[in-house]
């Protein structure tokens, strides 16, 4: 059974076609919202040498992603972008695309609400219709501080907002926005007295093979199966008391998990992506964002 109401994504389909994104409204419950804010919290004690903008994975919006990419859906990336109240960084203008190495680019991006995500705690802010350009490789940024380190070409942007304007991607807790992999957008630091988080999530078809370099982690296989060997696929992680934050359903999370990972496909690894922990691969992350090298 389907959990987001398919007329709701029919709407959503004809928007992302035209602009390059749509909001879907009202996706998580809140009593989900509240666990992921927990785990936010936990996560940001556990590892406070972190600025809080990265990890973890939803499967509960593998209907949405579903619906845009095909029945056979993995997860390649998934992080917190974090922004603290009035400290927190600015995104400049890039395309998502930009930083993947992926073939095809079958791709979508998926951004849950944690908390509300307003102008004023700085919002995504997108170009309508920008998802028609290439991709365009971005240049490095350290003239101000910014998450990616990185940004799109000045000129590029600056002629894409003159011909088609900025729309402001105001969400409440549990509204998801979703994005073309080509589209530009960005958003403002976080002045205001209000935390910004939200879950960024990066859905495949697994018609799409990972050519990482060395950066992500094997991809989760959500939904579906790969049936042309694309990718290897890392088993769903055990819960384990003081490893990561209690939950409801964790006494049944193991051996609900214990049945998907027996499914997996029957791939060796292929020796390209990294064999390290999340917060191993974060941090590598961070590293080669700083670096300018990403996607090579």
């Amino acid at each position: 059974m389907k959990t987001v109401d398919e007329r709701i994504l029919e709407t959503a389909a004809a928007e992302y076609a035209e602009q390059g994104f749509s909001i879907i409204r009202n996706v998580v419950p809140s009593d989900l919202l509240a666990e992921v804010r927990t785990h936010v919290d936990w996560l940001i004690r556990k590892y406070p040498d972190l600025r809080p903008e990265r990890l973890v994975s939803d499967t509960r919006l593998v209907d949405i992603a579903e619906f845009f990419l095909g029945p056979d859906v993995a997860c390649f990336t998934a992080h917190y972008i974090c922004k603290p109240a009035f400290t927190g960084q600015p995104v400049l203008w890039h395309q998502d695309g930009a930083y993947w190495t992926l073939s095809p680019m079958e791709a979508l991006t998926v951004w849950l609400a944690v908390d509300e995500s307003t102008t004023e705690n700085g919002c995504l802010r997108m170009i309508p219709g920008s998802h028609e350009l290439p991709l365009h490789k971005p240049t490095i940024r350290t003239d101000e501080p910014n998450m990616l380190f990185s940004a799109a070409d000045e000129t590029l942007v600056r002629e894409w907002v003159e011909k088609r304007g900025v729309v402001e991607i105001e969400l409440q807790p549990g509204d998801v926005s979703i994005h073309h992999p080509s589209l530009l957008h960005h958003s403002e630091p976080n002045t205001s007295a209000k935390r910004r988080c939200g879950l960024d999530i990066g859905y495949i078809s697994t018609r799409t093979r990972i050519h990482s370099d060395g950066i992500y982690l094997d991809p989760l296989l959500v939904r579906g199966t790969d049936t042309e060997g694309r990718n290897s696929y890392r088993p769903f992680p055990v819960y384990q008391e003081g490893e990561t934050v209690p939950f409801v359903g964790q006494d049944e999370w193991n051996d609900r998990i214990a049945v998907l990972n027996a499914a997996l496909p029957s791939l060796s690894r292929s020796g390209e992506l990294p064999d390290e922990t999340p917060i191993e691969s974060t941090r590598h992350m961070i590293d080669r964002l700083r670096a300018g090298t990403v996607k090579r």
